[in-house]
């Protein structure tokens, strides 16, 4: 048994099939989920588990060399939960970060419901 990190199973097992510049769209409740992208759903009921603590977890395990998120998560909760985690943050319209999803590698859905918590978390790697 893992003895720490993420211990769900499926995505841990996704996680490790990542590679560098893959995206990863860490999403709230209510965000589309573009059609032929390999899904973890954690939604559990609304608020559970929070954006935040799925991004926490995906920090300590992945290295981002980015962050994306829609323009209007500036002045959302979200916006303020990004910077605090990312030195920058490039900004789209929440419709072209729609589109973005299509090309990510991994769909993770929180059960967030907060509005604009979503980002596109670009891989990176450690040397």
């Amino acid at each position: 048994m893992k003895r720490r990190g993420i211990l769900n199973a499926e995505l841990s097992g996704a996680l490790a099939r990542l590679g560098h510049t893959d995206i990863v769209l860490l999403a709230d409740c209510g965000m589309p989920i573009p059609r032929g992208v390999p899904v973890i759903d954690l939604a559990l009921v609304h608020g559970i588990p929070r954006f935040e603590q799925v991004l926490d977890a995906l920090r300590d395990e992945l290295v981002f060399q980015g962050c994306v998120a829609a323009e209007e998560a500036r002045t959302a909760p979200a916006g303020a939960w990004l910077s605090e985690r990312f030195d920058e943050i490039e900004y789209i319209s929440h419709e072209d970060l729609k589109s973005l999803s299509a090309s990510a590698k991994l769909f993770i859905r929180t059960g967030e419901a907060t509005p604009f918590a979503n980002a596109a978390l670009v891989c990176g790697v450690s040397f």
